[in-house]
């Protein structure tokens, strides 16, 4: 008898859509595991705004990837990687079925292709570029880049000052140039190789989805966001901007520093999270296709997942 081949099921969605409730039911058919792949959830204290599955969900079925490192903690993309390189050997060890859930783009990335380099670069050097961008700006950092790159850079976003600054630090970092480092990372392989990987996300009508923020943003508020975020700043979060910029907390911020009126902080968050579900869809259909989009109408309820467009990723 043949084994079952391997597999990760990846579900994405955007915001509000109900990929958690969805996850959940489909680990449960499944008897498998949630791995969460949201980039705030990682942080502990940061409950409410990332909508982190409830304690009584948890012990239903195990989710990892949640409650990672406290908020003070930059945890970058690569540090998820190899998070989820040991995790997903552990879940295969225990012959557990893999449910990965969330709707972080870079994140749901490191289980279908290369994200990140292996480069090394040594403090000396990244002190050293932000010490020549403080002196000279965008215009000094590049004309040292296009020293070291007399072919060109590329597509690179040179009107983007931190995608400069990170290109001179790898070009220093290994003495290569910037095409040299793009062709060598083109030809990395992709991650989990002996998995196959099925792939779903998850969107809804504009007017439905409209609602769902307006409701989601309102249940947050009202379930203790403002508070969440004063505690969040007493733990250093203010320092830490992936986490302080993250949408809820980067509004709950600015009205508890006087800079945005309460009457305007719903509307506020609302206005965010319709610009993270554009930002998400955009890269749902470059990265995922359009095959693997189901849209769910208000009436849609999620009793057997396993019936949705799940799509085999090559």
């Amino acid at each position: 008898m043949c084994d079952t081949p391997a597999v990760i099921y990846l579900l994405a969605g955007v915001t509000a859509a109900g990929k958690s409730k969805i996850s959940l039911k489909w680990a449960q058919q499944i008897g498998g595991e949630i791995l969460s792949c949201d980039s705030v959830a990682v942080y502990r204290g940061m409950d409410i705004g990332s909508a982190k599955p409830s304690i009584p969900e948890r012990q239903e079925v195990p989710h990892y990837g949640i409650d990672l490192v406290e908020v003070n903690e930059v945890f970058s993309v690569a540090d998820y990687q190899v998070y989820i390189k040991k995790t997903v050997e552990e879940m295969k060890a225990k012959k557990k079925p893999i449910v990965v859930a969330g709707g972080s783009g870079f994140y749901l990335q490191s289980f279908l292709s290369p994200v990140v380099d292996d480069i090394e670069v040594s403090g000396d050097i990244r002190g050293q570029v932000e010490e020549l961008y403080s002196r000279k700006d965008l215009d000094g950092i590049l004309f040292e880049l296009k020293k070291l790159n007399p072919d060109g850079l590329g597509e690179m976003d040179t009107l983007n000052p931190r995608r400069v600054m990170r290109g001179l630090e790898r070009c220093l970092a290994s003495g290569k140039s910037i095409l040299e480092l793009k062709n060598e990372f083109e030809k990395k392989p992709n991650p989990f190789p002996e998995f196959e990987k099925q792939v779903l996300w998850l969107d809804r009508e504009n007017e439905d989805l409209e609602r769902r923020i307006s409701d989601r943003s309102q249940k947050m508020l009202e379930g203790g966001l403002l508070r969440e975020t004063e505690d969040l700043l007493c733990a250093g979060i203010a320092g830490n901007a992936p986490a302080s910029n993250a949408v809820g907390y980067r509004e709950c911020i600015a009205h508890l520093k006087g800079v945005l009126p309460e009457e305007q902080l719903l509307e506020a968050i609302n206005y965010s999270t319709r610009r993270l579900v554009s930002k998400q869809r955009k890269w749902f259909r470059k990265h995922l296709g359009e095959s693997a989009r189901f849209v769910m109408d208000q009436s849609f309820e999620a009793d057997d997942p396993g019936q949705l467009n799940w799509i085999r990723h090559s």
